[in-house]
């Protein structure tokens, strides 16, 4: 019958790269959820200071400020739909050039890209901030994988020494 002694080594190679970049994928990751933030205050301090109102008839949100992704996304939609019900459901590039509606669906569509620009905008900077979580995961996981101490089975007896 063998007994079983568990010995803890310090590990026989260098790691301290391997711990650099664990700190630097933490910071990496602090760094990509402070500017997915700082992109997402702005954009939302931005469309709120437009004091655009979602009218009555749109699907969600009616009387609400636009101010973040789903109202912007709402407020776009329902520019779409006036606008169609303004030029009898032709969009622009359909209407004739001197149609006098032309240039109310040209100024509908500008409004509708640039709802869809901050909705982009608010996804770039939730994903920044999801990227940002996984590195500092991943940068956690390495630095301290890197400082483990290796731990080695060797069997043998208890009280002799290990067979080389």
């Amino acid at each position: 019958m063998s007994d079983e002694a568990v010995t803890v080594e310090v590990p026989a190679r260098n790691l301290g790269l391997v711990k650099g970049f664990g700190v630097l994928g933490i910071l990496g990751g602090i760094a990509l959820i402070v500017v997915g933030i700082i992109v997402w205050i702005m954009v939302s301090t931005q469309l709120r200071a437009e004091n655009i109102t979602i009218p009555d008839d749109a699907i969600a949100f009616q009387g609400a400020t636009v101010q973040g992704p789903l109202t912007a996304y709402v407020q776009a939609d329902i520019i779409q739909t006036h606008a169609l019900h303004a030029s009898g459901g032709k969009t622009y590039a359909e209407l004739a050039q001197d149609d006098p509606v032309r240039a109310t669906m040209m100024n509908a569509s500008f409004l509708r890209a640039s709802l869809f620009t901050s909705v982009v905008s608010f996804g770039v900077a939730a994903f920044a901030m999801g990227v940002g979580i996984l590195f500092i995961i991943v940068g956690w996981a390495l630095h301290r994988l890197a400082s483990a101490p290796v731990v080695v089975k060797r069997s043998g007896i208890a009280g002799a020494s290990p067979a080389p």
